[in-house]
């Protein structure tokens, strides 16, 4: 998989570009806030339908304009395809497939897929829970692009029983609120079901990927895993050596209703949902003790750069290879951590790589080198700086 074209019009920094690309190793250079990242991060969001800097829309719409368009055209397997979005201020987003709107944006999902390498990545490891819950739900949608229709109906019940057990614990508990909280109690335990039996697949899947990433950039370090961590699932399930069954998930539903029927009166008193995936966490671990409070900063790095190698790795053996972004992580890592990645890079289809300067990218890579430059105050270009020789971006 390869994108051949990138389009941004109002998105961050940029008015308007209109960017050619091809397989091999692209290198955006320039210094910081020439808009180099956001090229990166316009990409992604084709693929998750999310930024990997911030949390919400608003951001990535140009200052004084309403709306933001990203659009790509796709090869993947010799099939091409053109995906569009519109980002709105105060709006439904839009998106398009070849053209053609499609009724809900998360349809184009699936179409680019991406593993993104970014300095923001350190989270992964040191952040709160909600920075790994998002990268194992954003993996567990590219593999399953349907689910992202499973997390925004969780989301949606998720908020709609938190407000009822608010009104429901102010009020005198009525009969009738704790009926109806009985039918958001099953609707949440079939959505999040769904989503647990994927989480689970998940982290079973790309445990052996994980330990083999790290254990090739950190030989000398304490052993990698993951695991998923729950308060309400049974030991059994947690177990990363454990492959998901096919009935699992009337199972996990069972034990959903059990748990949220006898958390109902501390829920009540506190006015929260204390049940469901919302409130996991993903297990990191070195040796016996959680990589987090633990790890020092150069195992932190290892195990962020390993987790998404293993990603791409897991994606891979999917049989479709997603594209590879890199901003700006080649001056963050050592020597080791470099040429791991770059290794990586190496045999991948096709790889976009943000740097400073040509000296942070690893001598061994071959990419074709493009300088981003901010001209005036609102206006950035991207031009090429010369051919590629083999092992230089110069």
């Amino acid at each position: 998989m390869f994108v051949r074209a990138l389009s941004l019009r109002d998105f961050r920094s940029w008015e308007h570009v209109e960017l050619e690309l091809s397989p091999g190793r692209t290198v955006f250079l320039g210094a910081n806030g020439n808009g180099k990242t956001n090229l990166l991060e316009a990409a992604g969001y084709l693929a998750t339908l999310g930024s990997h800097r911030v949390a919400a829309d608003a951001p990535l719409i140009r200052m004084g304009t309403q709306r933001a368009r990203i659009g790509a055209t796709v090869v993947n397997n010799g099939r091409e395809l053109r995906v569009d979005m519109e980002l709105n201020q105060g709006a439904a987003n839009r998106a398009q497939i070849n053209r053609s709107p499609v009724r809900r944006s998360r349809e184009i999902l699936g179409i680019l897929q991406t593993v993104l390498f970014a300095p923001e990545d350190l989270a992964l490891v040191r952040g709160d829970p909600g920075e790994r819950r998002r990268f194992i739900d954003e993996l567990c949608t590219a593999r399953l692009p349907r689910l992202a229709g499973v997390r925004s109906d969780y989301d949606r019940v998720l908020r709609q029983r938190s407000a009822l057990l608010k009104s429901a614990g102010r009020q005198a508990r009525s009969r009738a609120d704790l009926s109806t909280l009985d039918v958001w109690d099953g609707h949440l335990a079939g959505h999040a079901a769904v989503l647990l039996g994927q989480r689970l697949r998940l982290v079973h899947d790309l445990y052996p990927h994980l330990a083999q990433a790290y254990r090739s950039i950190a030989p000398e370090s304490r052993p990698a895993a993951i695991g998923y961590r729950s308060s309400y699932l049974p030991p059994e399930f947690l177990d990363p050596a454990r492959s998901p069954q096919p009935d699992d998930a009337e199972t996990l539903e069972a034990i959903l209703l059990r748990e949220l029927a006898a958390a109902r009166p501390k829920e009540l008193d506190r006015g929260v949902c204390l049940v469901g995936p919302h409130r996991d966490d993903l297990e990191l671990m070195l040796g016996d003790a959680p990589a987090k409070g633990f790890a020092s900063h150069g195992e932190s790095w290892s195990f962020a750069l390993a987790l998404r190698l293993g990603a791409f790795d897991l994606l891979r053996e999917q049989g479709t290879e997603p594209v590879l972004l890199l901003d700006d992580v080649f001056a963050e890592l050592d020597r080791r951590r470099r040429k791991a990645l770059a290794a990586v890079a190496a045999g991948a289809e096709q790889v976009l790589i943000t740097a400073a300067v040509p000296e942070d990218v690893p001598a061994e890579l071959e990419a074709t080198p493009l300088r981003v430059e901010a001209v005036g105050d609102a206006a950035h270009r991207i031009s090429r700086i010369a051919e590629p020789t083999p092992g230089t971006v110069t």
